[in-house]
């Protein structure tokens, strides 16, 4: 936003230059005076910082050197060797580490049975060199106290390793067990560093790096003398009378600048040196920066105190003063033609200054319209700026970078989050990643129970699945798992390191760099690890270069969590449909497994169809959407069933509710029986012919049995009921017997407030033998009623009674056991199916979930219900699931109301429905073409149902 006033950069920069311009040559003069004096005092305290930073580095590199040295030889195999000559063996590792590492005097091993094994440099001319009379040409000295009893021995070696003179020591006796470092390392599982004390060899004071072994049964260490931090003070005097000292956090003299070799017990003060200058300096503030102050005798000195930090460390305190009259004794040089000078700059000064300022903002107003493009998200345009300003063309290599950062940032972003399916997210990631990575090879791990399971992988080409591997515990030893606790992202990888970190990657000889990105969700919970290994000499690992690939992998991790979590959620979804299907088969024999097979016939049927590739079903496809919606339809066609009583769909005979009343019928019957042999007995007492009373009651007997058998047969329902069979019900039913009992006591609330409705007989009372009587009839709510103009279009007749329990009215049902009343409430399953699964918010790719599974009873003439839909108003898949029903219901053998039929009767009667246009043609064609019938046939029928079928009169009828 520009604000009201401003002026233009170039403006600025003329300002500038003229107002420097000015000022210089106003206070040239003074400024000449005061230079000399500055310049020499200004180079004094750049060399103090220089002094304390090389310092400062040099202990950094030294104790760096010396813990990783002890680190690695923790891990080398020498922590198992037992005798002397094994441990030689090992004897290369030990020179390499002090050749490469100048600042270590000696690299040794203490073992748990009080073995030592310890080499260093020889360096002739020290006091250490004299004591030992090393023969000629030595170059490293092996200290070993080893065997059973323990025996000292010394080795000498020249440069190529060869043994020069093994020396028996008997008075060498070094038990690394007694010593602080050993004792201290032992326990920790960290380097340990020891106080400055003198060593056992030279009785020079120096420090151990220690680090207990891999197997914990020794300490590996290096050991420093402080005398080179001394030699490194020595060639950093500014002056010849300049003081310098190191001092510890207690205020002792680790190191001077004063030369030669000394041996002392402990560690002396400034004050037991004599250093009274020093002393000086240690009263002034601790700033860091330079102070001048007066010494004991009064002498101005230049000096600065530094504090130094040591890496887990108390800090460390250099000292550096100089005297000023050594400082200033070439600093005051006459300076000349300074007004000569000043006078031509300003002259020149004012004629160029405004033409400098207006090409040094040129580019500038090029790099403020590139920032407006990326606020405009306008990546097309390459950035280009000729400029010979080094702070502008890094601002615009800095912009051209950002800008390429955000673009390559933003497609990554995008392809990731536009990934739908889990799998090819995680080959995805991987592969963009290591692509931009320029990585030879990676591994991506997905995190479950605090296990790292592989998942994809590669190795210079594109990623592919993992083969089954034993996962990565996190609490473990693996590489992986350590860097991951310890909070590392690259890792130097070695060939032998890589072959057994990571055994299914091909080998490779050259070393290489693991880089590692965890993968965390925004509760910073791990979901996975993406490891890749790089070749540093194609790809440096910068800090910048880092920090991109650690935002890419953040955003990857936010694509694979939400993919994740999409797929927790189907998962839990298809378990909960799956659930509901299954509850809905095991709820009655009658269903048996049919949920869970209509939707395999229904998939095989479809997956038929995407195939062709002519005729009518050349351009129908479904996309992974679209099988979804298939599949939760399939499974959900008949969710309404939950809704169904059991009596109903069980139901086996027409008397049959939750028990079958044919008992109660027969009682009655029994009950005529004893009548009738009553009336037999009583004719006999008073006097009847008994020959005839007992011909009579065995008529009656006969009759009634004949009677019973027919109202019995009736009952099965396996047969169609004739007009005459219910005259003759009717006839049956005006049988009367005697009941003598309340029929109103005992009895549930409901039934009795259906008997209330009519007034009661007065008892004993005389009944008809069948009846429909008033409290058989349920009268159907005004909830359980379906308006004519109801929201889901179902045009479906509904009974005026929900239930209607007449024994005459069951019985005389003609075909099968199920009432009207009752038919309705079979088929209103999928009323229900239709509603609850509208009820449902499915997703908009799922929204036809409702009208697919609830469209499998439709017709293709528009018969069918609830709906009354014709083939035009359904969808392809509804048609499917039509056809996969039907001939699942046909040939289902786990019913136990029927037999499953064989392949010929089942095609021979869907083709019938196909020619009364009950079910597609199209379809039933494409089901009888593809042999899908015996594909499903052999996976899921018995062998006697699966016989000859000729189908090629249906195929050539559905041409017709």
């Amino acid at each position: 936003m520009k604000r009201h006033g401003s002026i233009p950069f170039y403006l600025h920069l003329s300002y500038l230059f003229i107002g420097l311009l000015l000022v210089f040559a106003l206070v040239s003069g003074w400024y000449q005076y005061r230079a000399a004096s500055h310049q020499s005092l200004q180079s004094a305290h750049q060399h103090y910082q220089t002094v304390a930073q090389n310092t400062a580095r040099e202990l950094l590199h030294t104790y760096q050197g010396g813990q990783l040295s002890a680190e690695l030889l923790a891990q080398q195999g020498i922590m198992t060797a037992t005798s002397l000559q094994e441990r030689l063996a090992h004897l290369r590792f030990f020179t390499i580490s002090l050749a490469n590492n100048p600042s270590l005097v000696s690299l040794y091993i203490g073992y748990r049975s009080g073995d030592f094994f310890l080499v260093r440099r020889y360096q002739s001319g020290t006091a250490l060199a004299h004591s030992l009379a090393a023969p000629s040409g030595s170059a490293w000295v092996v200290q070993s106290m080893a065997g059973a009893p323990q025996r000292g021995e010394f080795l000498f070696f020249d440069a190529e390793l060869q043994l020069l003179e093994r020396r028996s020591m008997p008075d060498y006796r070094y038990d690394p067990r007694q010593r602080y470092w050993y004792q201290a390392a032992i326990v920790s599982h960290s380097p340990v560093m020891t106080a400055p004390y003198a060593f056992a060899t030279n009785g020079l004071l120096g420090i151990t790096l220690a680090q207990r072994t891999a197997n914990g049964m020794g300490v590996a260490a290096s050991d420093i003398q402080l005398e080179q931090f001394g030699q490194l003070l020595q060639r950093a005097r500014t002056t010849p009378g300049s003081r310098l000292a190191l001092l510890s956090d207690t205020g002792q003299v680790l190191a001077t600048a004063t030369e030669g070799e000394h041996k002392v017990a402990h560690l002396p003060t400034l004050r037991e040196l004599g250093e009274g200058v020093l002393l000086a300096l240690l009263q002034q503030r601790e700033s860091g920066e330079p102070v001048s102050f007066h010494a004991p005798d009064s002498t101005l000195w230049e000096g600065m105190r530094q504090s130094i930090a040591v890496q887990g460390e108390p800090p460390l305190t250099l000292l550096m003063a100089s005297p000023h009259t050594e400082l200033l004794a070439d600093a005051m040089q006459a300076s000349r033609q300074t007004w000569q000078i000043s006078l031509l700059l300003l002259g020149a000064g004012l004629a160029v200054a405004f033409w400098l300022s207006r090409l040094a903002s040129r580019p500038l107003n090029i790099l403020q319209e590139e920032v407006r493009k990326i606020e405009q998200f306008k990546f097309g345009e390459p950035l280009a700026i000729d400029t010979r300003i080094v702070e502008i063309e890094r601002l615009a290599s800095a912009i051209g970078s950002m800008k390429e950062s955000i673009h390559h940032f933003m497609e990554l972003s995008l392809a990731l989050a536009s990934e739908t399916r889990f799998e090819t997210l995680l080959a995805r990631v991987l592969g963009e990643l290591g692509s931009q990575a320029r990585a030879e090879g990676g591994i991506l791990y997905l995190c479950e129970q605090e296990l790292l399971q592989e998942a994809q992988r590669f190795w210079q080409g594109p990623p592919t699945a993992a083969e089954p591997h034993p996962p990565i515990a996190l609490a473990g030893d693996h590489l992986l798992a350590r860097l991951l606790r310890e909070g590392r992202l690259t890792c130097p990888l070695e060939p032998a390191l890589r072959q057994a970190s990571f055994p299914l990657l091909p080998a490779y000889a050259q070393p290489l760099t693991l880089l590692t990105l965890p993968l965390r969700n925004r509760d910073g919970e791990l979901l996975g690890v993406l490891a890749l290994q790089l070749d540093e000499r194609r790809q440096p690992i910068s800090p910048e270069w880092l920090a991109f690939a650690q935002a890419l992998a953040g955003s990857a991790a936010v694509a694979l969590s939400t993919q994740r979590l999409i797929q927790e959620q189907k998962q839990l979804l298809e378990s909960f449909i799956q659930l509901i299907a299954g509850a809905i088969d095991a709820k009655s024999p009658y269903t048996g497994g049919h949920c869970q097979r209509v939707p395999e016939l229904t998939k095989m049927l479809a997956q038929a169809a995407c195939a062709e590739q002519e005729g009518p079903f050349a351009h129908f496809g479904l996309d992974e959407e679209q099988w979804e919606a298939l599949h939760i339809a399939a499974w959900l066609h008949d969710c309404g069933k939950v809704t169904t009583p059991e009596y109903v769909v069980d139901k086996a005979t027409k008397l049959e509710t939750l028990y079958d009343r044919i008992h109660e019928v027969r009682m009655r019957f029994e009950v005529l029986k004893r009548d009738a042999e009553i009336a037999c007995w009583q004719g006999i007492a008073e006097g009847g012919h008994r020959a005839a009373l007992e011909t009579e009651r065995d008529r009656q007997w006969a009759q009634l049995d004949e009677e019973f058998a027919f109202v019995a047969s009736c009952n099965e329902g396996s047969e169609y009921l004739s007009p005459e069979k219910r005259e003759r019900l009717q006839l049956i039913a005006q049988r009367t017997w005697l009941r003598t009992l309340s029929d109103r006591i005992g009895i549930a609330h409901d039934e009795l407030t259906r008997k209330l409705q009519s007034p009661a007989m007065t008892l004993p009372v005389r009944e008809p033998l069948l009846a429909d009587k008033p409290e058989h009839l349920i009268h159907r709510s005004q909830r359980e009623r379906i308006p004519e103009h109801n929201p889901w279009g179902f045009r479906m007749p509904v009974p005026e009674l929900l239930y209607h329990r007449g024994e005459l009215h069951n019985l005389g049902v003609q075909r099968g056991t199920l009432s009207e009343e009752e038919r309705f409430k079979i088929n209103e399953h999928i009323i229900q199916t239709i509603i609850m699964l509208e009820k449902l918010p499915f997703p908009r790719h799922l929204c036809q979930v409702p009208e697919i599974a609830g469209g499998h009873h439709e017709k293709m003439d528009g018969s069918g219900y609830p709906r009354g839909l014709t083939r035009e108003q359904m969808s392809m898949p509804a048609r499917m699931m039509a056809i996969a029903d039907i001939f699942e219901a046909l040939t289902s053998v786990d019913r136990p109301y029927k037999r499953g039929k064989t392949l010929s009767e089942a095609l021979r009667i869907m083709a019938m429905m196909r020619s009364e246009q009950h079910i597609d043609p199209d379809l039933f064609e494409l089901f009888l073409r593809k042999g899908i019938y015996l594909e499903y046939a052999q996976r899921y029928l018995r062998p006697e149902q699966i016989d000859e079928v000729d189908i090629r009169p249906y195929l050539t009828q559905a041409s017709h």
